[in-house]
């Protein structure tokens, strides 16, 4: 029930419907959007609207409340199929109306109005609470990834060994067990003098240094052409998907290939303790770890598929970096593309730093956000269901005012 934006009429090239102050507008097309609007101005619309003008003994704004309500909606968006319905006059013309005095008419609708203000309010503050727990849990992120979390873990704890120390052990005995194809290649070389500083027993490290012995630890998916829906099957191995990472969760499945096409993909194969991270589009960014039991499958074109090496990162503390402002800033600062943003080549993602501490102070900083973000996951359900619960008493109350409740 709110006008969004007008243009000049010059401007429109289909016909049009004049109407007046107090008239009531109903969009017509797609019914279940339960556009209604009271305009005080004069003016044109699209054919896409009924105009109900002005009629002597009935309010506009008591017409205008009762096509919002979720009867009137529901019937008229039962009348007509399609991805386009519209409803015309003569379909809704025979539900019933009930009209009341005017007299009348105008006190249930100062009733609906002043039940709404009230419930508005109750919105508004229910919205801002919401914003403030998440500006709160991405600030306990920020802090978890600076080190200010576990600043007083640390002075109840000195003697820890810098992760400095453990990472040059790993990465010595990386280069001597390397087998892989062609010569080893030493991390990117990271620059800090644009990044913050950091506890003393911390290091900067880039992604490429936590990586997982051996190749294939950091994988896209295959292109496009490798996986055409024509080849799959309706069961075998599963083809993993956004949905994954964008749901976290691994379980869904509705691709499969063949286990030809499975041995011919292989090395996009998926493991348990794998990290799938969706590579395109608004969803990029998003990520979920393969659990110790999933179906056994590959990842398609739009996943990223990497493993961490546990004896240098906690994979728990990896996800909830991986979720911070400061990463996602990282990876969308990687990405191409300006209306689907897509991530760089695997050179640029593997150069994007991480906070590095000793690896058992991880494990107390996945313990002290997993206490505090339990609690505002909390809050958060509490606001989501105060918020359905909000629009649903919306309807009631509109319910009540036309069975003469109110």
């Amino acid at each position: 029930m709110k006008l969004l934006g007008t243009v000049p009429a010059g401007t429109m090239k289909s016909s049009a419907v004049h109407f007046q102050p107090d008239d009531v507008l109903y969009g017509r097309l797609r019914p279940y959007l339960n556009k209604v609007y009271r305009p005080d101005f004069e003016g044109l619309c699209s054919a896409e609207f009924i105009v109900f003008p002005k009629t002597e003994g009935i309010s506009s704004r008591y017409l205008q409340y009762f096509l919002n309500s979720t009867s009137f909606a529901s019937y008229a968006s039962h009348l007509n199929a399609g991805d386009r319905p519209r409803v015309d006059f003569e379909q809704l013309s025979p539900y019933p109306f009930p009209v009341a005095p005017y007299e009348q008419q105008m006190c249930i609708v100062a009733e609906i109005e002043k039940q709404f203000s009230r419930l508005d309010e109750a919105i508004a503050n229910l919205k801002r609470v919401k914003a403030n727990l998440k500006r709160y849990k991405a600030a306990v992120l920020k802090a978890a990834v600076e080190g200010k979390l576990t600043e007083d873990w640390r002075k109840k704890h000195p003697g820890i060994e810098p992760a400095s120390k453990l990472l040059e052990r790993i990465l010595t005995g990386r280069r001597e067990k390397w087998n892989g194809r062609g010569k080893y290649k030493e991390p990117n070389v990271l620059d800090t003098s644009d990044l913050p500083k950091l506890p003393d027993i911390w290091t900067w490290v880039t992604w490429d240094s936590v990586l997982a012995i051996g190749v294939g630890a950091f994988k896209r998916g295959p292109f496009g052409s490798a996986l055409k829906k024509s080849i799959f099957v309706p069961s075998g191995y599963k083809v993993y998907e956004q949905y994954c990472p964008i749901n976290d969760d691994c379980s869904f499945g509705r691709y499969y290939v063949n286990p030809e096409k499975f041995e011919e993909l292989r090395s996009f194969e998926v493991k348990a303790r794998d990290f799938l991270i969706s590579c395109s589009g608004v969803t990029l960014g998003r990520i979920t770890q393969v659990p110790h039991i999933f179906e056994k499958g590959i990842i398609n074109q739009a996943l990223l598929r990497v493993r961490l090496n546990s004896k240098v990162i906690d994979d728990r503390y990896f996800v909830r970096l991986f979720r911070s402002n400061f990463f996602q800033r990282w990876i969308f600062d990687s990405s191409t593309g300006s209306a689907i943003p897509n991530v760089k080549g695997v050179k640029a993602l593997k150069a994007i730093p991480i906070p590095l501490p000793p690896l058992v102070e991880q494990q107390q900083i996945v313990a002290e956000l997993e206490r505090r973000i339990s609690v505002i996951e909390e809050l958060e359900a509490a606001v989501e269901a105060n918020l359905t619960r909000a629009g649903r008493l919306r309807q009631a109350i509109l319910q009540r005012a036309f069975i003469g409740e109110l």
